[in-house]
């Protein structure tokens, strides 16, 4: 069973590729080829049908075709008409108020629908955006433990070599072993977790699960975010596609109400007839005036005098779904100034993280200059500047962590704000 497996293993590695994009790329293709942002276009072409289909019958609607029948005794009519060798039907809506406040419901419709496929867009790249900015700094973090297992094994083997020497314990070859294994173990989980990360990225953008995504080697320029949190409320609130999804729902639901309350109103209808009639259909032995070409155009008025209570009801459960949609159009609106609150509170202590870490990078680098300046005084040894090195290392991976905590907290301030795509334009 094993070969089998192999064989299939190797052919998808052999399929898989490796694709190198910018961020700008990597945010392009997902407003164009996310799977979600796709199927949200759908919706949306779906939704500009409807209003057509609804627009349909205020356009004339022809028909022609031919009624022969056989008559035996007085001329009976079939389905409303005479039978005719040849005859065209025409009607369309004049005057109807409940089908045309449904015209509206369908162009509302298809503006929510519209938002919708927006938002989707807006979402993908957000997704995109992060998982882009998480593939760097998973790649930083490994090329950095890298460094680390370098390092450790480089004080392994002077630590061996003392030993050897007698100027150490054998405890401190014990104890490096332990300090490299661990940091194996570090640069092998980072590495699976850059692997995932890559094809977690690819899947995004419409790639197969076999291929990666690596950002490009460029220096990701710093977003700008709003100066102040009011300022950005307003513009989050403003601009949340979201919100006006939810408010377009509330005005959709609203023109379905006046369709319905507008079954009362009279309805008028264009109608238009003409048939071609023969002599064996023997209209000519029972009526005094006979004529084979006959033709009808006029209007159709309708007047609701007795309507259902069922009316009523449905307009009082349109009404009550439209309080609803009220209801959450306010709860996201609330929503969207505690999310921008949040992500200012990220943003400053993501800032704070950073320049704690930047800080403890700087000590470390300075620590690691004494003791290069010590060992070339010969008052320290190469395990020393080694160890030094390792703690470089370390401050060097929690500074990168941090450094990206703070692009993650931007984007997401940008995201509330809807200004992610013209900001990494």
């Amino acid at each position: 069973m094993r070969i089998p497996l192999l064989l299939m293993a190797a052919a998808l590695a052999a399929h898989a590729e490796t694709y190198t994009l910018t961020l700008k790329q990597a945010t392009d293709r997902a407003a164009a080829q996310n799977p979600d942002t796709v199927m949200a276009r759908l919706d949306e072409l779906k939704a500009s049908q409807a209003v057509k289909v609804a627009q349909s019958p205020f356009k004339p609607r022809v028909t022609a075709g031919s009624g022969l029948a056989y008559s035996s005794g007085f001329p009976l009519s079939i389905e409303g008409s005479a039978p005719a060798a040849f005859e065209v039907k025409a009607n369309q809506y004049l005057f109807n108020r409940p089908q045309s406040w449904a015209i509206e419901q369908a162009k509302e419709s298809a503006r929510g629908a519209n938002l919708a496929a927006s938002e989707k867009g807006d979402e993908a790249v957000y997704r995109v955006a992060t998982l882009y900015v998480d593939v760097a700094r998973a790649s930083r973090l490994a090329e950095a433990a890298k460094k680390q297992v370098e390092s450790l094994g480089k004080v392994l083997s002077t630590a061996t070599a003392r030993v050897e020497e007698g100027r150490e314990l054998p405890v401190a070859v014990q104890q490096a072993k332990v300090n490299l294994l661990r940091a194996e173990e570090r640069s092998m989980t980072l590495e699976s977790d850059r692997d995932y990360a890559e094809r977690t990225l690819a899947i995004t953008l419409g790639y197969t699960a076999g291929d990666l995504v690596q950002p490009a080697d460029e220096e990701l320029m710093p977003l700008r975010i709003p100066e102040s949190e009011d300022a950005a409320v307003q513009t989050a609130i403003a601009s949340n596609k979201e919100l006006k999804r939810l408010q377009s729902n509330v005005l959709a639901k609203g023109l379905e109400i006046r369709s319905d309350k507008a079954q009362y109103l009279p309805r008028v209808d264009l109608v238009a007839q003409y048939a071609l009639l023969t002599k064996y259909s023997h209209y000519q032995e029972y009526f005094a005036k006979f004529e084979r070409n006959n033709g009808q155009v006029g209007a159709s008025i309708q007047v609701p005098l007795f309507t259902s209570a069922s009316v009523k009801a449905i307009v009082a459960e349109a009404e009550t779904e439209q309080r609803h949609m009220q209801n959450e159009a306010d709860a996201q609106r609330n929503r969207v100034v505690l999310d921008v609150h949040q992500s200012y509170q990220e943003v400053q202590k993501a800032d704070i993280a950073r320049q704690l870490a930047q800080a403890d990078l700087d000590l470390a680098r300075s620590q690691l200059s004494v003791v290069l300046a010590l060992m070339d005084e010969g008052r320290a040894t190469l395990s020393q500047v080694e160890e030094a090195r390792f703690a470089e290392n370390e401050k060097w991976i929690a500074f990168y962590d941090a450094e990206f905590g703070v692009e993650r907290a931007r984007l997401s301030v940008l995201r509330q704000t809807g200004e992610l795509r013209a900001a990494l334009q």
